[in-house]
């Protein structure tokens, strides 16, 4: 018990961050998050003849 008062504060504060949020910079997020204004690189590696279930087999399973 007691933890109303508590539980009202956060989400009195959750909601001011949520709704009075100063504003999305993008260009800022852009530059933090490494993107780049170039085509996009296809980065996934291509494992020829395994299906999606072999790919994520843990190694050295045994099969009984």
């Amino acid at each position: 018990m007691g933890r109303g008062r508590a539980k009202a504060k956060q989400t009195k504060v959750a909601r001011k961050l949520k709704y009075s949020s100063g504003g999305t910079d993008l260009e800022r997020l852009r530059r933090e998050l490494g993107a780049d204004t170039g085509a996009a690189e296809d980065t996934r590696t291509d494992h020829a003849g395994e299906t999606a279930w072999e790919a994520t087999e843990a190694p050295g399973r045994l099969d009984a």
